[in-house]
């Protein structure tokens, strides 16, 4: 297979680089939180909720890059992050399999919509793996407001955030960020740099999840443009790779002590 250089165009790498930076500085504190709650597949259902949203709203004829579909998105995250919080405050013990069930009917609520139209495929395909390459700096603007809003949010409340709080500034996240990079994206950046550095606590864990994310992205664009195949799936290949790497390192392999009980 020989190497394609010429995709290795600024222009277009630029702005994807820039979007992969939005959604990590983010999604890795937020990561974080996922997996301390144990509550791992909550950005799935979040992201096809924001996804559901999308649709609707353009069956209803809003246009695809208008601030309506951005509003729709939010509405709807914003609508399964409360019930979410609800059933978190009702039943905690059931979460997991009600975030799962939740996810399942926002999924298939999507391919019901899209049953009878004739590019109803290739609208699944743009949501699940996103269109990474496809955006522009203005498309970043209101995405980075948007982050520095929430990190602002989090810096304040110092990193804990319960109930609403959380699942509103998870919903806020997850509805800019799907509409960048898709579903797998999505998920991928949140689990894979906090999971790859789950024993390492504190601001150095951090450190190392955002390495092993801007490493991700930039090795899957670059991969991606020499390759001629799809980024959002290398980049999430790409952010796996590179945390099986880091491993490599004493600091992240170091296992967390065990409790002894007497």
């Amino acid at each position: 297979m020989s190497l394609n250089w010429e995709g290795l165009d600024i222009a277009i790498l630029g702005p994807a680089c820039a979007a992969g930076l939005l959604v990590l500085a983010t999604h890795v504190p937020l990561g974080k939180q996922v997996l301390a709650r144990g509550i791992i597949f909550i950005d799935l259902a979040i992201a096809q909720i924001a996804g559901l949203g999308v649709i609707l709203a353009q069956s209803f004829g809003v246009d695809a890059h208008g601030f309506g579909v951005q509003g729709a998105a939010a509405v709807a995250a914003l609508l399964g992050a409360g019930l979410l919080a609800w059933t978190d405050k009702r039943w905690p013990e059931r979460q997991e399999p009600l975030i799962g069930t939740l996810f399942v009917l926002a999924a298939t609520g999507g391919l019901l919509l899209l049953a009878n139209n004739p590019q109803g495929g290739e609208h699944l395909k743009d949501l699940l793996v996103g269109q990474i390459l496809w955006v522009n700096y203005t498309q970043l603007i209101p995405v980075a407001l948007l982050s520095v809003l929430l990190l602002g949010l989090m810096g304040w409340r110092r990193g804990r955030l319960s109930g609403l709080w959380f699942y509103g500034l998870f919903a806020l996240a997850i509805t800019a960020s799907v509409q960048l990079v898709g579903v797998y994206l999505v998920f991928a950046s949140l689990i894979v740099p906090a999971l790859a550095t789950i024993t390492v606590k504190g601001r150095a864990g951090l450190g190392w999840a955002y390495a092993i994310g801007v490493l991700g992205y930039v090795g899957g664009l670059v991969a991606s443009a020499l390759l001629d195949l799809p980024s959002g799936a290398l980049i999430v290949w790409a952010l796996a790779g590179f945390a099986l790497l880091a491993q490599a390192v004493p600091a992240l392999r170091r296992q967390a002590p065990v409790a002894v009980t007497h």
